[in-house]
């Protein structure tokens, strides 16, 4: 879905992962980021953001918590990070990031409460008052007061299967007490997600029930005296929607394909920010009218409809319309080995050629290898960083 608009709008990327791994220095099954084009994304999120009043965490799970990426976001102008989980929590600590946000879309489990503390995060999230318990008694061992962010549920919100969870947002005064009621915990804001998603027939990022549950939610702690309270509001973040955030009383955003130039807003209209990474393989071997491609990383993330993937196959760096080929991925429920490029047309695709796609990635949950790459818009690219998918460093090559 994004190959076409990154031939168009970032037709070096394409090239450059081409001509880097056709010289040994990328490894196939790899997601290929263009450092620079994430740096200015992060850059211009952060400014718009500022514009608005609104607190920037960064979220990396989707670029596999490389560390090049996120000092290229730290670059940018955005210094904190959300932590999907506490894997995410310590590779990003480990990059440089600060701690923003721990514990929404992952509790903290018990016995990592107090290696949770020890990172000393701004705001953690819970979604019942034991986990809160555990935040702030974690905490007070450490002799600070943990800020502590609850995720709300109200009737009508919605909420993706498996992400169930949370308090009664009717129920929102009491639990503000509750939480404040515990040692080394206080209560800091409200949460929920998704509070906006993409929708398919307007082709717009629109508003979720859960956005106005934490309006009103926010409403009513104000009129009971509380002030300063944080609203975080993840989902499908770009520069594009944070004025609709801001309007909608938000004070946290956590970006994370829009770093990348890959939310589906971004399939359709040129935003500002670019697009910023590819998908690599390389052909291992042919059999009938079928190549077959190096996988490990062919999760494309479903937030469209099914469609006919392609991917540009070549030796020599190109963008153009005749590399390009049909791919089939394997189902989910399969174990993605191989991809089966279609070789029976005029492209013929030859053992050890470079495969590019371009598609919306989830690399933390692949076992593809994350690579950051800078200097591609001067002509002079330098492979920074080769990890693994959970932000460390690769044996590649040996």
């Amino acid at each position: 879905m994004f190959l076409d608009v990154i031939r168009r709008r970032n037709p070096v990327l394409v090239e450059q992962a081409i001509a880097l791994h056709q010289a040994g220095k990328l490894p196939a099954n790899s997601y290929v980021i263009d450092l620079d084009t994430v740096e200015a994304n992060a850059r211009h999120i952060a400014g718009v953001a500022a514009k608005h009043g609104l607190k920037a965490y960064a979220m990396t799970k989707q670029m596999g918590r490389n560390a090049s990426f996120c000092k290229a976001i730290l670059r940018g102008g955005i210094a904190k990070s959300v932590a999907v989980d506490m894997e995410c929590a310590r590779a990003t600590h480990r990059a440089g990031l600060q701690l923003g946000h721990l514990g929404h879309l992952v509790q903290v489990p018990r016995f990592e409460a107090d290696a949770a503390a020890a990172l000393a995060p701004d705001h953690w999230t819970v979604f019942s008052l034991e986990k809160a318990r555990e935040a702030g008694a974690a905490a007070h061992r450490l002799g600070r007061s943990q800020a502590i962010l609850t995720r709300l549920v109200a009737e009508g919100d919605r909420f993706y299967r498996g992400h169930e969870g949370g308090f009664p947002a009717d129920d929102v005064l009491a639990l503000a007490e509750a939480v404040d009621a515990l040692p080394g915990a206080h209560f800091a804001g409200i949460t929920s997600f998704p509070t906006q998603l993409f929708d398919h027939a307007s082709g717009q990022v629109r508003p979720t029930p859960n956005l106005a549950t934490l309006r009103r939610a926010a409403e009513a702690l104000a009129r009971a005296g509380r002030k300063d309270i944080e609203i975080n509001t993840p989902g499908t973040t770009s520069a594009q929607i944070l004025p609709m955030l801001a309007e909608a009383g938000a004070t946290q955003i956590e970006p994370g394909h829009g770093l990348t130039g890959t939310t589906p807003l971004h399939a359709l209209t040129d935003l500002p920010e670019r697009p910023a990474v590819v998908y690599l393989s390389e052909v291992s071997h042919l059999i009938g009218s079928e190549a077959f491609c190096f996988g490990g990383g062919l999760y494309i993330d479903p937030v469209f409809p099914d469609y006919r993937v392609k991917a540009i196959v070549a030796r020599e760096p190109t963008v153009a319309d005749a590399a390009l080929a049909g791919v089939e991925i394997p189902s989910p429920a399969s174990i993605d080995y191989y991809g089966m490029i279609d070789a029976s047309g005029p492209l013929k695709p030859r053992i050890g050629d470079s495969v590019v796609f371009g598609f919306r990635a989830q690399a933390f949950v692949t076992r593809a290898y994350v690579v950051g790459v800078s200097g591609l818009a001067k002509g002079e690219p330098v492979v920074e960083t080769v990890h693994d998918a959970l932000g460390r460093p690769a044996d590649w090559p040996l």
